[in-house]
């Protein structure tokens, strides 16, 4: 028999332990729903973005004094485009960025559009000495005012000298140095000096058409030639060329390489950049035949098939005894750039790549990869020498790995006809697949389940597809992840594809599935990455 008293102690234990285990479980439902901070969500941990404010287009990079600088279309007082600044960071190893105070102002001219920045070493133009080159910088203006009243002599090109490594800049007084041509869109000037032929060469973007000119001081600017038109894609206006020759990897012979970045036209729609490859006589860019034979096939080629790796362009001033051709873009599009689900700051970069120019049989393609530097930022690594892939497969979790800061590397093997999925995703239904279809032959982005697609209707609205013509069996596969992004390189970066995505909460699982034949993974390498 049980007392009165025996009875209270044991209702109140058993009261007691039902509200722990009450609190236990709405504790698990609330971590399960925990509402993650836009910093902790989207706030890249390894991809440059500015504090706050809006950014597009990298622009001026150059090397110089042991730092790399990186400057960029700016609005500091808004989240979406407007009145166009140059932001600044630096850094000393393309990885960890410091901001630095803006350093171009828009002025009565107009707003300061995308350019380029030059060392100039030997002080040609005058503005600093040989003790203390100046860096020259080239802007397109872009005037407001004419274009609301449909003038003529919307955009001009200035620039601009720095004396103190690209802190503080004075505009050159006698500026525009290159004025406006009968053509609407006239913009992105990108200088680089030319060795072979001894001048200072700039490209910027006409419409349908690129102009080249040069110059002995960076000041005085004579119009050499154009190339372009009804050559490679035109579903858009022409944008943030870039032109430089680039050693064929392997060998002593040189080719030069002609970006080009169109919007509208991209390959899976809005904003890409496209790559020709052919010579120069210092005067005019020539396609190679072998390549003007490949644009016959293929109609344009492209530096990434992805959506969001636009306006890219590489810096100035490497040394020799670097040798590398680093190339940056901006890891957004045009079509949903102002709309993604970011409040604080809107934009951010891909990861400084090195590009290459590979010569396959007859065939010349750009490559990009990963800046090696990376590399000093991994914390942790996980090997996994041979996975037999014979059902749907968890390549790793969060149990092991944070998948929100991440470099995967691996081979795939005894491939057939078949398509290979490999996903990320998370316990709140979240979800992008990618990977390769070699029935139909094509790689290919799937974010239709990522997450948050409410911001536009056409974000998500298809499947983004790089194809291929070769059949293989065998695949080199790299990624990186981070928070919202993800970068593929497929056979050594012959093949890129960049998109953003926008998750409810961090993914948690990687995994791999096939449709019908079993293959293998090889030499899976998982790098944890670490920032402070």
């Amino acid at each position: 028999m049980i007392t009165v008293t025996k009875k209270r102690y044991f209702l109140s234990i058993c009261c007691v332990m039902g509200l722990l285990t009450l609190f236990s479980c709405k504790e698990s439902s609330l971590l399960d729903k925990r509402v993650y901070s836009e910093e902790e969500l989207y706030r890249p941990n390894f991809h440059y973005t500015p504090k706050k404010g809006w950014m597009n287009d990298p622009n001026g990079m150059f090397f110089y004094n042991g730092y790399y600088h990186l400057f960029y279309q700016h609005y500091p007082d808004s989240n979406v485009w407007g009145p166009m600044h140059w932001g600044h960071a630096i850094s000393n190893d393309l990885i960890t960025w410091t901001e630095k105070p803006i350093a171009i102002y828009p002025d009565e001219k107009g707003y300061i559009f995308s350019g380029s920045a030059v060392v100039d070493l030997k002080n040609t133009s005058g503005f600093g000495s040989l003790q203390n080159p100046p860096i020259v910088a080239m802007f397109t203006y872009h005037n407001p005012v004419k274009e609301k009243a449909g003038e003529a002599g919307v955009q001009s090109q200035g620039i601009a000298y720095s004396l103190d490594e690209g802190l503080t800049w004075t505009k050159y007084e006698k500026n525009p140095v290159v004025k406006f041509p009968s053509v609407k869109d006239f913009r992105d000037p990108k200088m680089t000096w030319d060795n072979v032929h001894k001048q200072w060469l700039m490209v910027l973007a006409a419409g349908d058409k690129t102009m080249f000119y040069s110059s002995k001081n960076l000041k005085d600017w004579q119009l050499l030639s154009d190339f372009g038109k009804n050559i490679g894609a035109h579903g858009g206006v022409w944008e943030c060329p870039d032109f430089f020759p680039m050693l064929i990897d392997g060998s002593d012979e040189y080719k030069w390489v002609l970006l080009l970045s169109i919007n509208p036209g991209g390959p899976n729609g809005g904003s890409a950049t496209q790559y020709f490859v052919g010579d120069f006589d210092g005067t005019t860019f020539t396609l190679d035949e072998s390549f003007s034979q490949d644009l016959k096939q293929h109609k344009s080629l492209w530096i990434d098939y992805g959506r969001d790796n636009y306006a890219g362009v590489t810096w100035s001033n490497i040394s020799e005894t670097d040798g590398r051709k680093l190339f940056t873009g901006w890891m957004s599009n045009w079509q949903y750039a102002n709309k993604v689900p970011t409040e604080k700051w809107r934009g951010s970069m891909t990861l400084p790549r090195e590009l290459k120019l590979i010569k396959a049989g007859n065939h010349f393609r750009v490559s990009s990869q990963p800046v090696k530097e990376l590399q000093n930022y991994v914390s942790k690594t996980i090997k996994k020498e041979v996975l037999k892939i014979e059902k749907k497969t968890v390549l790793i979790d969060k149990s092991l790995i944070d998948l929100s800061r991440v470099d995967i590397r691996f081979t795939m093997k005894n491939l057939k006809k078949d398509v290979y999925t490999f996903s990320l995703s998370n316990n709140a239904n979240n979800t992008i697949h990618f990977g390769i279809n070699t029935k139909d032959k094509y790689f290919f982005i799937d974010r239709r389940k990522s997450g948050d697609l409410s911001f536009s209707d056409v974000f998500a609205k298809q499947i983004s597809k790089a194809p291929f013509t070769e059949d293989f069996d065998k695949m080199d596969v790299r990624i990186l992840i981070d928070k919202t992004s993800i970068e593929v390189f497929y056979n050594n970066g012959q093949t890129v594809m960049t998109e953003i995505f926008f998750p409810e909460k961090p993914m948690e699982t990687f995994s791999v599935i096939k449709e019908n034949f079993n293959f293998k993974i090889e030499n899976l390498i998982i790098n944890q990455l670490k920032f402070n």
